[in-house]
């Protein structure tokens, strides 16, 4: 009996470096390389975006405080919908893990399709054959398909494997993504493409010469999905080989380096002008007009890769595209993980059904959880990234519920432990405080972050079946 009870645990196999490797590989996703054209540059310029991302990394600190304290507390996979189902019952776990559950569950084929993209753009030849259809504007072609299809099926199988094995590739992964930034990041510095005279203005203003501060709040907007991914850590805290009082650095670093990668990706952009070009605002504009000159027309929807492609020519170009497949395809192995434990405990909990649960007998991999995972996304792909988008926008909604969630699951523990000093206490309610304004900026009208009608119908619906669920469920329980 004591044999089979141990067979059903997950494995204590991850080092500090695995952990670390898999929240910062969630972090920083294909939109690290695409938001510096079409988000962070023309709303808030290169340092604007620099002051933005610094101070949403502090408020991501503030927030990952609160997770360490709970971490310490429940060192079992689940994360979020353990912390809140121990704090305020079934409901409230329920409902966290309900909304939370898709802001994962969707970056999986996100990053998937993403793979598609890196073919369009750069080996069109490769991927983009076989015409099938479109989807709101989005061509769906067989190669890119196949190409999702493959990835997803290779790191669902990596992942049953064991954590070891998905740690360790992750670890190479991550730092085969930041070794191939910061080595184009140095090439910059040297580049006569380059310049620190291109940054200017810094900042975006209006009409009127005033500074656009709904510009930097439409940056600091983004960070629940920009750093969705630290708080893979909890999840995967079952499975740490290591004291759990090592996670709150680990999860400072992960943000501090994600927050670092998104500012030399937006700063590099704006630095390196092709010729003509005296400064990133009449470049980006052309950009999104799609009025470059022509030897980089093929380029125009991807700045960043331009400015590698100017830096060091088709090296750098292919540097950047390394990063950019290191940053995918870990985004997919950290969300495969995050997902499946998340899955898992809430069986645990019988809030989803028991198969759910098990485990592989031989990988001691939550495998059954990782295989809905994967049929899931494997839908996905066929419905396009325009589709994919709404639901990834919406899903961002997930990320401030379990943030705030954890964070007042964090303060009610601490009153009723009575082991927290009243500046953690503080903190714990700044970050209740902090998700209600990120959630606030997605669902009230306002000019900066407000989710497109898509998103809004796409919420909307999962709702509706989360309730549906969540009342099913407890009939059955009951």
């Amino acid at each position: 009996m004591e044999q089979k009870t141990a067979e059903a645990k997950l494995q204590k196999k991850l080092s500090p470096l695995n952990v670390w490797a898999l929240a910062l590989g969630s972090i920083i996703g294909w939109g690290a390389f695409v938001m510096p054209g079409n988000t962070f540059l023309p709303n808030a310029g290169p340092l604007g975006t620099a002051i933005a991302m610094g101070l949403a990394a502090l408020i991501m600190i503030c927030i990952a405080f609160n997770y360490d304290y709970m971490i310490n507390r429940f060192p079992v996979a689940g994360g979020e919908f353990t912390f809140t189902n121990a704090s305020f019952g079934p409901t409230a776990g329920f409902i966290c893990a309900w909304f939370l559950g898709l802001s994962y569950l969707a970056v999986v084929p996100l990053n998937a399709t993403a793979l598609a993209l890196i073919g369009r753009n750069l080996f069109p030849a490769l991927t983009q054959w076989g015409y099938l259809y479109s989807v709101e504007g989005y061509s769906i072609y067989t190669g890119e398909l196949l190409l999702a299809i493959a990835a997803l099926v290779i790191f669902a199988v990596l992942s049953i494997r064991g954590i070891s094995v998905a740690g360790k590739f992750q670890t190479g992964l991550a730092l085969g993504l930041v070794g191939a930034v910061v080595l184009l990041a140095g090439a910059t510095l040297f580049s006569d493409s380059a310049s620190m005279a291109n940054l200017q203005p810094g900042l975006v203003t209006e009409e009127d010469g005033s500074l656009r501060l709904g510009g930097i709040l439409a940056v600091i907007a983004v960070a629940p999905w920009a750093f969705v991914g630290f708080d893979s850590i909890p999840q995967a805290a079952e499975e740490f080989n290591f004291s759990h009082r090592k996670s709150k650095i680990i999860m400072v670093l992960s943000i501090l380096i994600g927050a670092a990668l998104y500012v030399i990706l937006n700063t590099l952009t704006a630095a390196a002008l092709p010729e003509g070009y005296d400064s990133w605002l009449p470049y980006i504009a052309d950009c999104k007009l799609d009025v470059l000159p022509e030897s980089l027309q093929g380029l125009s929807a991807l700045p960043t890769f331009n400015a590698a492609k100017l830096v060091l020519g088709i090296p750098g170009l292919v540097l950047l595209g390394v990063a950019l497949i290191c940053a995918v395809l870990s985004g997919i192995i950290g969300f495969y993980m995050a997902t499946s434990r998340l899955l898992y405990s809430m069986a645990k909990e019988y809030v989803l059904p028991g198969w759910f649960g098990k485990l592989h007998p031989r990988y001691n991999t939550p495998y059954m959880a990782l295989i809905f995972v994967m049929v899931i996304s494997l839908l996905a792909p066929w419905f396009g990234r325009t589709v994919i988008g709404w639901v990834v926008d919406m899903s961002s909604i997930g990320a401030a519920i379990g943030y705030g969630l954890t964070s007042a699951s964090a303060f009610v523990q601490m009153r009723k432990r009575r082991d927290a000093g009243t500046l953690l206490q503080v903190n714990a309610l700044l970050g209740v405080i902090f998700s209600i304004f990120f959630a606030a900026l997605l669902v009230v009208p306002n000019p900066w972050a407000y989710l497109g009608p898509q998103s809004r119908i796409a919420l909307l619906v999962w709702c509706v079946l989360g309730a549906v669920f969540y009342g099913f469920s407890r009939r059955k329980k009951a």
